[in-house]
């Protein structure tokens, strides 16, 4: 009888302990979803607006590497009386990373898109997506960085320097112009020392802090509150700078030229010299577009 009972309350307890656990678990179910509900992205990747066609379910896509850009510019389209004709919402996404652009320009994703003209061939967006440029960026200078010295273009001044390279292969300041420089000088990339960062920014903060001697980029005004202009050394000059896309699938000449027209105004709002002047590609008047060429890049 003892027996019995004793099992029977070991029963007992095992079942309450049991029940116990159950409830401990669901509870911290409950928590998740409720934490899962209300958490918010720790970094903003998108925004968009709606224009006054607010019953229109078409999306104009926009892809830029600046989202204080991205954003600008989608305002304004959404005001923009061609776009609300054609679009109830306009959406922005951004990254600030090439690799991210990769994915767009290879996918097609973006109606309009902030990019290199070598990725674009690279990946023959113009001719699978009908991309078009609309406007350009002047084109620049890409250097060797130093915050000690002027660099020297010879085999023995980079062996044993520490060098700052970006790690993405389409960048042609950063990656394509310093290693190509490299070969022509004959120097195995084995014998040297580089370091790869994920962004020009980072390049600079690499420099700026001591851990490489030289960097490979472009120089921009904020550099001069940081480094020396006298410690800078051409690499190559004319590189072509980037460009705005238009994924342009129809005869659709009337959003092309309101798309040029605001952007153009954009370029103007910004401080920076560089970013403030852009090339329009086409020439809009009476209705039609006309394409100018592609002469500015010789």
């Amino acid at each position: 009888m003892k027996i019995k009972q004793l099992l029977l309350q070991h029963s007992f307890f095992v079942t309450v302990l049991l029940l116990f656990f159950l409830l401990v678990w669901l509870s911290g179910q409950l928590s998740v979803v409720t934490s899962t509900g209300t958490l918010k992205p720790l970094i903003e990747t998108s925004s968009r607006c709606q224009t006054r066609a607010t019953e229109n379910q078409s999306q104009l896509i926009v892809y830029a590497s600046s989202q204080k850009v991205a954003r600008s510019l989608i305002q304004n389209l959404c005001e923009d009386p061609v776009v609300a004709k054609q679009y109830g919402e306009v959406i922005a996404l951004w990254g600030y990373r090439t690799a991210d652009s990769i994915e767009f320009i290879g996918k097609g994703i973006a109606d309009l898109i902030l990019a290199k003209n070598n990725i674009m061939s690279a990946f023959k967006a113009e001719s699978t997506y009908n991309y078009q440029p609309v406007v350009g960026f002047p084109s620049y200078t890409a250097f060797f960085i130093s915050a000690k010295e002027k660099p020297k273009i010879n085999k023995q001044y980079f062996l044993g320097k520490r060098i700052g390279l970006l790690d993405y292969p389409t960048s042609r300041s950063g990656h394509i112009l310093p290693k190509q420089k490299f070969k022509d000088l004959g120097i195995n990339l084995e014998n040297l020392k580089i370091t790869y960062a994920s962004s020009h920014n980072e390049l600079r903060e690499l420099l700026a802090n001591g851990q490489v001697d030289l960097i490979a980029s472009f120089w921009k005004e904020a550099d001069q509150a940081h480094f020396s202009k006298n410690y800078i050394t051409p690499i190559s000059d004319n590189v072509i700078g980037t460009r705005w896309y238009f994924k342009m699938q129809h005869e659709n000449t009337d959003l092309l030229c309101a798309i040029q027209s605001q952007l153009i105004q954009l370029s103007k709002q910004q401080v920076s010299t560089y970013f403030n002047h852009v090339e329009p590609y086409w020439h809009c008047s009476a209705g039609k577009a006309e394409f100018l060429g592609e002469q500015r890049d010789e």
